[in-house]
């Protein structure tokens, strides 16, 4: 089953819009600038390190930045049916580029807090409103491989991120003062040069044909079971990426008694792991059924589940969190694919709710927490394995071939 097909959402206007071709160029910038939701796992080892945190209070800030996802998705789909999708995109990046300039001016506990929050909500704008754009530029040409191209561009962002909060921390910048929060600098300016760049780039948008869709219609959705599964998938998805990010270099501090530098590789391995599974996952889902290819993914998160729990070697840890980067790569498109196939005919609404399902990092790393406060890290490992053994429940929905 070819998914790239109908991993994206659809609107009457895809295919009619665009402009002209290079438009593309700050486009793609703008999936880097996706990439920087990312940091909030090693950022907030270094904010709970710094203040003194337990981790059940550290977990606050990953969940905070995905629980913007659940109050914003869908009305953010509605918003581009009335602004458009050009300057929804550019809304996204202005709260982007706020949060990066808080953390900037401090490190209390109530600056972080709103740093977070207002990178969850760019982000949940413009992870609804950037496909999209994609597609209005690309005028439905290419329109996957360019999609594809786009999530590595964005997964740089995301295992660059360890590498330079770790170069600060070990740098002696008293012009600055920022140490690992230098990182915010840097990417501030990214973000900056991004927004700019894209508000000076002509994009032609044709309007939108039809109604609109309303919040009843598209949450009524939720009724038809393979919607509502499949929304569940990717909170699981989610909340096992959200949980590795922010417990791998806790696991590794634990065990192997690793500083937080040092252990900040462990995000990156990730983020690694799951770019090339990204880059390879394409290839495999015109190869290989999709069912086959997620009973793969899905076995890889299993053993990676069992490494974490009880690994205490350094090969054996690192291991398990290169096969939870690559099995939980393609576990997003994969759902994604199967909610928008059951219902063709409703696929901006089924987007608008799948894309709320990234709600998930609010849920797991609350309970990731809890646990891991209780039990060490073996505990927030556990709460990952729950979302393990749901996508193992999922795979009957998908079909043989």
């Amino acid at each position: 089953m070819e998914t790239q097909k109908v991993t994206t959402p659809l609107t009457s206007r895809e295919g009619q819009g665009g402009g002209s071709k290079m438009a593309i160029i700050p486009v793609m910038l703008c999936f880097f600038c996706m990439g920087f939701v990312d940091l909030v796992g090693i950022a907030s080892n270094y904010v709970k390190e710094d203040l003194q945190l337990s981790d059940s209070v550290a977990n606050i800030f990953p969940s905070l930045v995905f629980f913007w996802f659940l109050i914003f998705s869908v009305p953010t789909g509605m918003l581009m049916n009335k602004i458009g999708r050009k300057k929804t995109v550019l809304l996204s990046l202005v709260v982007t580029v706020l949060s990066l300039l808080l953390p900037l001016f401090g490190e209390t506990f109530p600056i972080m807090l709103c740093a977070f929050s207002l990178l969850g909500i760019g982000n949940a704008l413009m992870q609804t409103s950037l496909n999209p754009l994609v597609s209005t530029v690309m005028g439905g040409g290419n329109l996957a491989s360019t999609l594809t191209f786009g999530q590595f561009i964005k997964a740089i962002a995301s295992f660059s991120a360890p590498y330079l909060a770790m170069w600060g921390a070990t740098q002696v910048i008293p012009e600055m003062g920022l140490s690992w929060r230098v990182l915010f600098a840097i990417f501030f300016v990214v973000g900056l040069l991004s927004t700019l760049w894209l508000f000076a780039t002509p994009i032609n948008e044709p309007a939108m044909e039809g109604k609109a869709s309303t919040f009843v219609e598209c949450f009524k959705l939720l009724g038809t079971p393979i919607v509502l599964l499949s929304f569940f998938g990717i909170m699981c998805h989610v909340g096992i990426d959200v949980g590795t990010n922010t417990t791998a270099p806790k696991i590794l501090m634990e065990r192997l008694g690793m500083s937080l530098n040092e252990a900040a590789f462990a995000t990156s391995l990730y983020f690694i792991f799951r770019t090339i599974g990204c880059l390879t996952g394409s290839f495999f889902l015109r190869a290989l059924p999709m069912r086959t290819f997620f009973i793969i993914s899905v076995v890889m998160m299993a053993l990676s589940m069992c490494g974490l729990f009880i690994g205490t070697e350094k090969w054996m840890l690192y291991t398990a969190i290169a096969l939870v980067g690559y099995g939980n790569s393609n576990v997003f498109s994969m759902c994604f694919a199967t909610a928008l196939e059951a219902m063709p005919e409703k696929q901006n609404e089924v987007s608008g709710l799948m894309i709320m399902g990234l709600f998930g990092g609010t849920i797991f790393p609350l309970f990731m927490g809890l646990l891991s406060d209780a039990m060490g890290q073996a505990g927030a490992v556990l709460v990952m394995a729950v979302g393990v053994v749901y996508l193992f429940t999922y795979i009957k929905q998908l079909k043989a071939a």
